[in-house]
């Protein structure tokens, strides 16, 4: 229990210091926002920035602050600082920039962003990277949730498949505060309340929490670096976020409110993961069960067992529902958000319904062709697809610093993360059998090699970038 506290304790902290340095470079704050002067009543809507704060919440937490928290425990406690650590100097970092940067540039999406700062060169590969993604996004999360329903009601997993997607479509082509606004900040307190019960009912019935140790617990003796890292998205960062930021960026109406809402959401999504990998642990008594339980049921399975057997049937009942909400309400403005980058490129107006309506149907195809592959096979490519992203929004925001603002060297808080991220996406795409397949050593090789290069990169854009278009940074 001393981990979990000292991790709340120091996202806490990090809310109240370290976003205070972030929030300094954006000074001064503009009045006129986005959501006040492009208002349309579509995806600009003004709205309050507690609403926008759970919204935003949910619409990141999706299954990663659990299904990916569960996952990378099996690597036992270390799992805890990179959720801690990686949160506050990263992922918070980066889902801030993210929505702050589109705040400034119009409610922009991230598709929009990404070539203004790194080159127009790569407009369309980041488009179709962004689009794909967001794709297997709400593939991914329409069959996890699927899952979890079938154990749960026994009914087959196509026609939960079919009732999430038609769910998914609605909240895609109708305006924001019509669905999203108005069920989100209700699904985000239960969100919350189901995990603190999960914790509590595990102390309550004397589970024996795990101690903090350094050391790779691994059943298999598996290499924590970079499979762990890879694993934990969600819950410690995430590049599928900086697709939703823009989405809450056209709602708010004082710029001031991001750090509550960006940082802030993030740091409450990594309070989730620190529960549920703290409650797998306890739960299984360690790396070991906890391994042979995902063998067994995946991540669905160990959920629902938790739930049931900490809170009883209808208690565990509702833990498994608030589980169910997160994938569901990210899948759905996945779709929404590749909505929006597609209409944003192509200039397409969103109050054109039957334009809207038809590009969500062409889009829902494709997920309905990814949610019949196995959720283990769509959650691999979606981590590393969903690293790589991170790392590229994250040098995003580094050439975004540089070229405005005067103290330059405010550019190290997205570097040096953008750094570390570019050695776990090389490493790891190079190693694993989902990129090269040229083994860890190799991959540990590319990655330092790649990570060298992108310093010197970045050393010679501190200096020389003043006034140019575009940066050459990976």
């Amino acid at each position: 229990m001393l981990i979990l506290v000292f991790g709340v304790l120091a996202l806490l902290f990090g809310y109240l210091f370290y976003s205070r340095l972030l929030e300094h470079i954006f000074m001064p704050f503009r009045a006129d926002t986005p959501a006040v002067a492009k208002a349309d009543g579509m995806d600009y809507v003004p709205q309050r920035r507690t609403k926008n704060l759970l919204i935003q919440f949910l619409n990141i937490a999706g299954t990663g602050p659990i299904f990916g928290a569960i996952m990378g425990a099996k690597w036992g406690p270390i799992v805890f600082l990179w959720i801690i650590f990686g949160t506050i100097l990263g992922g918070a970092v980066h889902d801030y920039m993210s929505g702050m940067m589109s705040m400034r540039h119009g409610g922009t999406s991230v598709t929009g962003l990404v070539p203004r700062y790194l080159g127009k060169w790569v407009r369309y590969p980041i488009l179709i990277l962004m689009v794909f993604l967001m794709v297997m996004v709400s593939a991914t999360f329409a069959r996890s949730a699927s899952d979890l329903l079938v154990e749960i009601t026994g009914i087959s997993l196509n026609f939960w498949i079919f009732i999430i997607l038609l769910y998914f479509m609605s909240s895609t082509v109708l305006p924001i505060d019509k669905l999203i606004g108005r069920l989100y900040p209700v699904f985000g307190v239960l969100l919350i309340v189901m995990a603190v019960a999960i914790i509590g009912g595990l102390w309550v019935e004397g589970y024996a929490f795990p101690d903090m140790v350094l050391e790779n617990l691994h059943p298999h003796g598996d290499d924590y670096f970079p499979d762990m890292f890879i694993t934990v998205a969600c819950g410690a960062i995430s590049g599928f976020h900086a697709t939703q930021s823009p989405l809450i960026a056209r709602c708010t109406v004082n710029e001031r409110d991001g750090r509550m809402i960006f940082y802030g959401a993030m740091a409450v999504e990594s309070v989730v993961a620190l529960i549920w990998a703290t409650a797998s642990l306890a739960y299984y008594g360690g790396t070991a069960g906890l391994t042979d339980a995902l063998a067994s049921g995946g991540a669905s399975g160990v959920v629902y067992d938790i739930s049931i057997a900490v809170a009883g049937p209808i208690g565990g009942l509702l833990a498994v529902i608030g589980v169910i909400i997160c994938p569901v309400t990210s899948g759905d403005t996945a779709l929404r958000a590749a909505r929006m980058m597609v209409q944003d490129d192509r200039h397409m107006d969103p109050s054109n319904l039957r334009a809207t309506i038809q590009l969500t149907v062409l889009l829902s195809v494709f997920i309905v062709g990814l949610c019949l592959l196995d959720f283990s096979v769509l959650w691999q490519y979606f981590s590393w697809l969903n690293q790589t992203l991170a790392c590229i929004v994250l040098w995003t925001a580094t050439v975004f610093i540089l070229k405005t603002v005067s103290h330059r060297y405010y550019s190290l808080m997205t570097a040096l993360p953008a750094m570390f991220m570019t050695m776990v996406v090389t490493s790891f795409i190079v190693s694993t059998g989902q990129g090269l397949g040229l083994g860890h050593v190799i991959g540990m090789y590319a990655g330092a090699a790649m990570t060298v290069i992108s310093a010197v990169l970045y050393v010679r854009e501190l200096y020389l970038l003043r006034g140019h278009e575009t940066a050459s940074f990976p």
